[in-house]
């Protein structure tokens, strides 16, 4: 029997991202200056038209000082977290 993975919520990192940059008065420019990122990934990512790379996270992590456990959680949103345990 195969067992799959809960779904990730992939709305929920968006919106982390989002509200961390919106959190330092940041725009898209300047999320992209500061991660070497472009501008149209930065607002692709946060509109939900793509995921990104891990390395794009990677890169999105350093520039907002969040580490990358605190913005992956949250794909865990609607379920218990890898290893946790239900009791």
């Amino acid at each position: 029997m195969t067992i799959l993975p809960p779904e990730p919520d992939l709305n929920a990192l968006r919106l982390k991202l989002a509200r961390l940059r919106a959190g330092r008065g940041w725009s898209y420019d300047e999320l992209a200056a500061r991660s070497g990122l472009a501008r149209r990934t930065v607002i692709e990512i946060e509109q939900g038209r793509t995921v990104g790379s891990l390395k794009t996270w990677h890169a999105l992590a350093h520039a907002l000082d969040a580490p990358l456990d605190d913005l992956f959680g949250t794909l865990c949103h609607d379920h218990d977290l890898p290893g946790s345990l239900d009791g």
